[in-house]
């Protein structure tokens, strides 16, 4: 072994999910450029706007740190970009006005997004002893909070502005959807997921599938309810019903 490898042997499995973070970190990037392409078309405040962009710098470093975990991982392939998810997509463009997609944007990959992010990576690197793997969740950790906050900041500053009315309908009519997608994409509406990962995994920061879920849960008490309350919004009842159908399908 060579002076600075990792001492874990890593599984393909670890290769897999360190190329999935490369490709979602480098994904995120793209849709917050054109989120602050957005801020600036509806006059948005400058803070926002730097502060949007200062997270596509966040996200390219995610990305470029994932790389190199990857590669210590054995990883030889590039990442596989699908194009048509690197940008955001208006819902009506010819019906709508843009700050209502803003409005989605903030509170779909923001609000919701990269506040469950900040426990998820918290649990990530709970377990994750392999340096150049820790290192990474490290700085993810600590740029997630930051993430995360903007969110908020941003969603309290469309409800200030004259079509405030208009975002807070939207949030009330679309948070149950949104809350439903997300727990949907994080496996929480999938009751067979597997419940633990080998060892050795764990210490290359990656834990079990059905984990993910569960923090998603917890989330929802611990953040959604009284941040969504703070502005009017009743996050348990949205979740009532765009999430507790589903897992009762399931």
């Amino acid at each position: 072994m060579s002076r600075g490898a990792p001492r874990i042997p890593p599984s393909d499995e670890v290769r897999a999910e360190w190329l999935r973070r490369v490709q979602a970190e480098y994904t995120s990037a793209a849709i917050t450029q054109h989120m602050g392409l957005w801020l600036l078309q509806i006059g948005a405040s400058p803070d926002l706007v730097k502060a949007c962009l200062r997270i596509v710098t966040d996200e390219m470093e995610h990305a470029r740190l994932s790389h190199v975990a990857y590669v210590r991982a054995g990883g030889t392939g590039a990442p596989e970009l699908v194009r048509e998810r690197l940008s955001l997509r208006r819902a009506d463009e010819a019906r709508e006005p843009l700050e209502r997609d803003v409005a989605r944007t903030a509170v779909s990959i923001f609000c919701l997004g990269e506040t469950v992010a900040v426990p998820l990576f918290k649990r990530l690197r709970e377990g994750c002893t392999v340096p150049v793997a820790r290192r990474v969740l490290d700085r993810v950790l600590t740029d997630e909070v930051r993430h995360r906050d903007f969110g908020w900041t941003l969603l309290d500053w469309l409800l200030s502005q004259p079509f405030g009315a208009d975002v807070r309908s939207l949030v009330e009519a679309e948070l149950p959807a949104m809350l439903g997608r997300l727990s949907d994409q994080y496996g929480l509406t999938s009751p067979d997921l597997p419940a633990r990962v080998e060892p050795g995994e764990r210490a290359w920061g990656l834990m079990a599938p059905k984990e993910y879920g569960l923090i998603v849960q917890r989330t929802l008490t611990r953040d959604w309810v009284p941040r969504f309350g703070k502005r009017g919004f009743d996050a348990a009842l949205a979740w009532e019903k765009g999430v507790t159908p589903l897992l009762r399908k399931s």
